[in-house]
């Protein structure tokens, strides 16, 4: 059986730490494919401390040489296309083409108070970002761009220089919802979910294929991505303990105990463990990995990375 070919990230995601250069480095030199972040503008009120996606990738791409950079995911809607689509083409030709554009709408509970902020209703953010998607394909693949929409309208724009990748960087397209996997099997590049089972991942990567399908769409070369949370330790026990105090607790329910939430959600134990939990999902599709280490500091998520890249990517590499 020939084994498919797989790329591995890593999420730039750890409180209180915010060197994406040094981060990136490290990521190049243990072998990971790239490097990705979230972003908010404002996580909640009183908000945490958040960082947005492109410039931190800037500083990762100025970092490395090889390393893909990711926005994981830019929060499409609160930006203007005109002005959207001039920094991602920037990204991409300062890393030399190394940029891969993951978006999504912000899907989360309260995440309003970064809407109002902004001066955009919440509740368009889904319809404009498929407007804005289109307008910002133009945007990078013609001169003398005229638009005028729904939510955005102009005359005349040409943005020079176009980006790197032709016919631009690929769109990875977040989410959870039947909307955004319409979006991503008719506008995106990529399909980028997040907490999904293994089940879950299987289910979700058919009816992309079937959308595009109906809607004559090729997906040759699409992206099957996943945001995964992860935590491997020698101990499986610890392992399972991170999954369940950083994910399983978060969204436990009456009628699921925050251990089963984290084992269905989570890779987590051993790093035998992790290469079968990375297996059952190559199954169910996925292609392209980012892996948000779960651990309480820096140290820790550097000590996962490198364990991971040492003890589970070996497997997956021809």
């Amino acid at each position: 059986m020939t084994t498919p070919q797989v790329t591995f990230g890593c999420n730039f995601n750890a409180d209180g730490y915010w060197d994406a250069a040094e981060f990136a480095r490290r990521a190049e030199a243990l072998g990971f494919d790239r490097i990705t972040t979230g972003e908010h503008l404002m996580d909640g009120n009183p908000p945490r401390p958040t960082v947005l996606s492109i410039p931190a990738m800037a500083a990762a791409a100025g970092a490395t040489k090889t390393l893909r950079v990711m926005t994981g995911i830019v929060i499409v809607p609160l930006y203007n296309p005109v002005l959207l689509a001039k920094m991602i083409s920037t990204l991409d030709v300062i890393s030399a083409g190394r940029v891969d554009f993951g978006i999504g709408i912000s899907g989360q509970r309260g995440t309003q108070v970064e809407f109002d902020a902004v001066g955009v209703s919440v509740r368009t953010r889904g319809r404009r970002t498929d407007e804005m998607l289109q307008v910002m394909k133009r945007l990078w693949t013609e001169e003398h761009v005229s638009h005028h929409g729904r939510f955005f309208d102009f005359d005349d724009v040409t943005l020079l220089p176009g980006p790197v990748q032709q016919p631009h960087p690929p769109i990875w397209v977040s989410g959870r919802s039947d909307a955004a996997m319409r979006r991503a099997a008719l506008l995106g590049d990529g399909w980028y979910p997040y907490l999904f089972t293994v089940r879950r991942l299987k289910q979700s990567n058919e009816e992309i294929t079937q959308i595009a399908a109906e809607a004559g769409r090729d997906l040759s070369g699409f992206h099957w991505g996943l945001n995964q949370p992860t935590s491997i330790m020698d101990d499986p026990e610890a392992a399972l303990a991170q999954a369940v105090e950083n994910v399983g607790q978060r969204y436990v329910t009456a009628e699921r105990s925050a251990e089963d939430i984290a084992k269905a959600l989570c890779i987590a134990g051993t790093p035998e463990d992790c290469v079968q939990s990375v297996q059952e999902r190559i199954d169910a599709g996925v292609r392209d990995f980012n892996l948000s280490f779960l651990a309480p500091d820096i140290d820790g998520i550097f000590q996962q990375m490198e364990t991971f890249s040492r003890q589970v990517i070996p497997h997956f590499r021809s």
